[in-house]
């Protein structure tokens, strides 16, 4: 069981990540959309456009650096479930799932009444 908890371990890390890159990109478009309204403004100093753009950078390398560790991590994740999804495959028995999904419709049924 080692094993198994260390591979919820990597793909909660794995979530987080994913997590952390969508809420990275809402603020990239954000800071985007925002310099572009700075830069619109007549009054705007040429140093608010420049300040404005340089937290895009900033944000757009937080961006990369994740995508390049999600890159060397999905390998690994992506082989373990390919790995049990044959394991799973081989040890799996048509009785097994046949009386399951019966179980299933059984209770859903019972549900109903």
């Amino acid at each position: 069981m080692g094993d198994r908890r260390l591979i919820e371990n990597y793909y909660t890390d794995y979530y987080n990540l994913i997590d952390i890159l969508c809420k990275l990109t809402n603020n990239y478009r954000l800071l985007i959309g925002g310099a572009g309204e700075i830069n619109q403004i007549t009054l705007a100093h040429k140093k608010d456009v420049k300040k404005a753009l340089k937290r895009v950078r900033v944000v757009g390398d937080m961006i990369d650096d994740i995508l390049s560790i999600l890159e060397k991590t999905e390998v690994s994740y992506f082989d373990y479930c390919r790995i049990k999804a044959d394991v799973v495959k081989e040890k799996l028995e048509f009785e097994y799932v046949k009386s399951e999904v019966e179980a299933l419709v059984a209770l859903n049924e019972e549900k109903k009444v």
